[in-house]
Parts: structure tokens; sequence; C-alpha cells
């Protein structure tokens, strides 16, 4: 990390956690579609998944306050690590006509990729699949900008679409 002249070991960004989530709008009229996410996600990130619940009620979606609509889970440290290597050495690689993914920041350092399918990781059985469930996996650093982040996910291995030749 070179490129940005650290004067300390201590400025150079870490990744501090990965969040893995599934928002499920239609879980409002199904609620075992919340029940198959948790256990999905439990399966593909070895940590127990959590329901998320509705903050107030939107009446034209049918939505009361504490619903559960969604799942998610925060990895840090071994399991952190060990999602990441799983996700950039097996599941990425299984997505079709994969060209590599977006590089677009939040603007603080922190990255986050949509999978349109669940089916990519090897944890999930695909006769098992009542439905094709989406997820956002974000990548939060430490990263003070864009630039750094990119730099950070470039070096563990993301196949990032327009990478940069050093």
């Amino acid at each position: 990390m070179k490129e940005f002249n650290y004067t300390t070991v201590m400025q150079v960004p870490v990744l501090k956690k990965i969040v893995i989530n599934q928002g499920l709008g239609q879980a409002v009229a199904d609620k075992k579609i919340i029940e198959t996410a948790i256990n999905e996600l439990t399966a593909i990130t070895g940590q127990k998944a959590i329901a998320t619940l509705s903050r107030k009620d939107i009446s034209n979606f049918k939505l009361r306050k504490k619903m559960p609509i969604g799942v998610m889970v925060t990895l840090r440290r071994e399991r952190m690590y060990e999602f990441l290597e799983r996700l950039i050495r097996v599941a990425l690689p299984r997505i079709r006509d994969f060209k590599g993914i977006e590089s677009k920041f939040d603007g603080r350092g922190n990255y986050t990729l949509g999978i349109q399918e669940q089916i990519i990781f090897p944890e999930i059985n695909i006769d098992t699949i009542t439905k094709l469930l989406g997820m956002n996996i974000t990548f939060v650093t430490s990263a003070q900008t864009d630039e750094e982040g990119y730099a950070l996910l470039r070096e563990f291995g993301l196949p990032f679409k327009n990478a940069k030749k050093n």
C-alpha cells in the first residue's frame, strides 16, 4: 500500500465487517419465506441469521410495525475472512456471464455488492429452493476514501470490472 504514502502501519485500512442483508418484502404475505431465508443465510455464512423488523406501519404494503421483512448477518474476524474467501474463490465464479463486479463505493470507502440469486453459493441445494432471493453484501472498511477502500478490496482479490493494473 505504498500508493497512499502512509507514515505508520496503523493508517492502512482494514476490513471491519461484512454485512449480508436480504430484504424480503413478499414475506408480509407468506411467513415461511423468512424462515427459509434465515436457514439459507445461516448455511451460507456459518453464523445464525436474524430477522429484521419493520419500523412503522405502511397500509399500502399491508405492513405492520415490528413485522419481519428481512434477514441479515454481520460477520467479523475469522468468519468474515472465511466468507470472503468462499465468495471470491467459489461463489462469484459460479455467476452466469460473470465479467467482474462494479466498482461503485459509498464515498466513505465501503462497498456493497448486489447478488441476484442465492444459488451461486455451494451451501444451497438447488432442489430445495422455492424462490430465488437476492442479497446485498456490504464490506465495511476503515478506509477514509473510496480509493483506499478500492485498493484494499482489490488486494483481497475482489474481481472488479475495470481493475487498474499497477
